[in-house]
Order: C-alpha cells, then structure tokens, then sequence
C-alpha cells in the first residue's frame, strides 16, 4: 500500500546483493538502514540480489523474493539457451539451499572469475541478463511504486534506466568501496566495467559514499558533478554493547575482517611476531575474527604455519565466522585493533565496531582511516611506508595506559552518539529531499 503523500513518510525499496554463505559489511550496512528506516516509520522493502543474505541481527519486516539469482545470471552468461527458458526452469536454479551451495565453492564470487558477468550486468537492459532486469522491473511494478529505489552500490547501476523507466521514481546508489573490485578483474574487462559504469552513472539521481575519501575516488573516477554525491557515514546497531568493559588480563592485540591478505592479516601476524620478539609486552597475545570462505582456507592455514613457525601457537586465536553476539564478546576481550588494509578502504565498519565496544584502533595513514579518526578520536595511525610502523605504533600505545583510557572513552562516546544506525537512516532520508516529487512532504 502506498503511503499519502501527507504523512512525512516514505516508501523505500533496497536493492542489495547477497553473499550466500558469509557476513560481510555492505550487507550489514544495508541491512541496519533498512531496520532504522523501519523504526522511523518508512515503509522499506529489502529485495535480495544474486545470493541469499547473510545478516548478523534482525531482518527487516519486509523481504522480497530474490531476484538476479546467481546460477541463472551465470548460466544466462554463458549459454544463450538459458537466456529463453521459462520461470518455471529458472525457479529450480533460484534455490537458497543451491545458491548457498554455490557461495561457498572457491572462487566463486572472485573478481578475476567475473569479469564477462560484471560486463553484461553493467549493460542492463543490453546485457544478457536482461530476462532477470525484466522480472525484477515487472515485480516491483506489481508491489506499487516507491518514492525511492537505492541500489546496495555501483555494480548494480545497469538496472537504474529500466527501473526509471518502467516506475517513474529517483534511483539513488550506494559507493562502499567497489574500485577494488573493479580493478581486480582481468583485462578487457576492467576498463570495460568502469567505461559501462561511467555511462550508466547518469542515470542515477544520488550517490551516496560512506566516506569524503571515497567520495572523492569515485567522483574522480566516473566524473561526477558535486550536486551527484553526498557522504554519509556508516552506523551501527549499538544494541548489545556494554557502556563500560574491563580491560582483558592479558594485552590482546585484535583483527577483525574478512580472514585474508588484502585485509592486512599476515601484516598483522608479522608485526605480532616481531613484538613477541621484542619481549617488552609480558602475556601478550594475538586474537583475530572473521569471515573466511573456502577459497580462504589455504591462506589462513599458511598463517597458523607461519604461527606455530615462530612459536606462538599458544598466544594467538583465530576465530572464523563468528556471529553477531560472539563479535561482540570478541571485542570486549581485546585491548587495541588494528587491520591493517593494503587497499583503499571506502570506510572500515570494523573501526566503529570496535570503538563501541571501548578499543582504540592503529590503522595505517591512507585510505578512509584519517578521516575515521578525525570524526572519532579513537585511535592512532602509522606510517603506511614505514617498515616498523606497525610493529612500533602498537607497542607505544600498548605501553602508555592513560593513552589507552583516553582513546577508549573518546571512542566509545563519539560512536555512541554519533555512529549509530538511527543517525545514518535519518541523514539518509534528508538526502532523499531533493529527488521526491513536490507532493510529498518529509
């Protein structure tokens, strides 16, 4: 039912892509948006893309069926005769149990497996998914027009003309780090991806980057007007965290990410290693947790090698695939975190994960960080280039406990009053203001 145009509210429709088998931050993001929209009156629908979502809280009330189902995008890929079959043949492959099935299997979302795919997704109603598009317009046509239809990020842009065309309504989209994605595919199909993004960007009324830094990547990078793009800072379900935790008995060094290289975790370990070394921190240890899939696995096992190598097998603890509860449990055992990313990170939800949990960070100076510790004051940055910066940023603060206190009590105030997912759902709708048509009244 749409809602009169008299009541200040909206009607929503997020579009955002699954990952089938594992937590991972985008989804997180859209899932708390979506929830706070919720507790602020909105009527929002949640639509799956690709893959079943994997949530670590509550889902919203209303979830749409899933669409864009992962094996017919690939089979639609690849065979044309797929590209005509009924529904009723499409419905066998849109199986949850197969779709998560299918996640798991290595390589089976990397970006060097996708590149023909991300093409011909970013090419929409041109693509050879367009059988997908088609339903995905024809389903939302019947559920009623929206105010507003947001796209989860930039690789889902090719849908954006058809949708406008076929409901008459503003398309806004996320920006939550795809350049890394984009660029790691094989040529041709990078530049291809980002000419066909670069296109395809006109069609959408309002980008919204979780960061100014990527903001400012991205606008640089599709050649975006200022008017196009607004920054609005990523916030959490602060539901869970105590207001005030015991600093853990033994001085515990902390990661969490996805359990692999680009997130920095063998930097980590090394530098881990090398304080152990070092011997000026008694009972120090090493606690890491994460999201690993199967095409992970070889990764993390050459990481407790190279653990049991120096040995610390007994001071370090890796924890794959934790949920929500054991995250934050996780957190509150640990006395600083640090992920020290080797890419440009369009934010770091991890950073504010774990200020509100009371533990300051040590991140690398590039990248989102600076300005993650400019908004909350949480934390310390080292030199990126300096071969020690890591090792010595981490045993200076783990050494000065007032520094400690300050940083955690600073932290966890800023991300309690200003990080909190009510905040980004409420700065989300002001930025939907210009796009609504007249007779509605926010």
């Amino acid at each position: 039912m749409e809602l009169p145009d008299d009541t200040g509210l909206m009607k929503i429709v997020q579009l955002t892509a699954g990952t089938g088998s594992f937590h991972c931050g985008n989804c997180v993001r859209d899932n708390s948006l979506v929830l706070a929209l919720e507790q602020l009156g909105h009527d929002c629908l949640m639509v799956p893309l690709y893959l079943p979502m994997v949530v670590d809280g509550p889902e919203p009330t209303a979830v749409a069926p899933l669409f864009y189902g992962g094996v017919n995008a690939f089979l639609q890929q690849q065979f044309p005769f797929f590209r005509k079959t009924p529904r009723w043949i499409d419905a066998l492959f849109d199986s949850p149990s197969l779709l998560r099935l299918v996640s798991r299997k290595t390589g089976a979302t990397k970006a060097k497996d996708l590149g023909e795919l991300t093409v011909s997704t970013l090419k929409g109603e041109e693509g050879y998914q367009v059988k997908e598009l088609d339903r995905l317009v024809e389903w939302l046509c019947e559920y009623g027009k929206p105010d507003v239809v947001s796209l989860s990020n930039a690789l889902l842009v090719g849908m954006a003309r058809r949708i406008k065309e076929a409901l008459s309504v503003p398309v806004v989209c996320a920006l939550q780090g795809e350049d890394g994605y984009l660029d790691a595919l094989p040529p041709p199909y990078n530049s291809q991806a980002w000419g066909l993004l670069k296109e395809r960007a006109r069609d959408i009324d309002l980008f919204v980057a979780v960061s100014n830094y990527y903001a400012g990547v991205m606008k640089a990078r599709l050649g975006l007007p200022e008017k196009q793009i607004r920054t609005i800072y990523n916030g959490i379900s602060l539901e869970g965290y105590s207001s005030s935790i015991p600093r853990p008995r033994h001085p515990t060094i902390g990661y969490l990410a996805r359990l692999c290289s680009v997130k920095g975790l063998d930097t980590l370990v090394e530098a881990f290693i090398e304080l152990k070394k070092r011997n000026t921190i008694p009972g120090l240890r090493l606690a890491a947790a994460g999201t690993m899939t199967d095409s992970d696995a070889g990764f993390v096992k050459k990481i407790e090698d190279r653990i049991r190598g120096a040995g610390c097998e007994s001071s370090v603890v890796i924890q794959p695939n934790v949920t929500r509860e054991e995250k934050i449990r996780f957190l509150e055992s640990l006395s600083i975190l640090s992920v020290p990313a080797v890419y440009g990170e369009a934010f770091g939800l991890y950073i504010i994960e774990a200020l509100a949990a009371g533990v300051p960070f040590v991140q690398p100076d590039h990248a989102a960080f600076p300005e993650l510790l400019a908004a909350t004051g949480g934390g310390i940055l080292y030199d990126h280039t300096d071969p020690d910066g890591l090792v010595d940023s981490l045993e200076s603060l783990l050494l000065d406990t007032e520094k400690l206190n300050h940083l955690d009590q600073t932290g966890r105030k800023v991300v309690h009053d200003h990080f909190s997912m009510t905040r980004m759902a409420q700065e989300f709708i002001d930025s939907l203001q210009q796009l609504v048509p007249s007779g509605h009244v926010l």
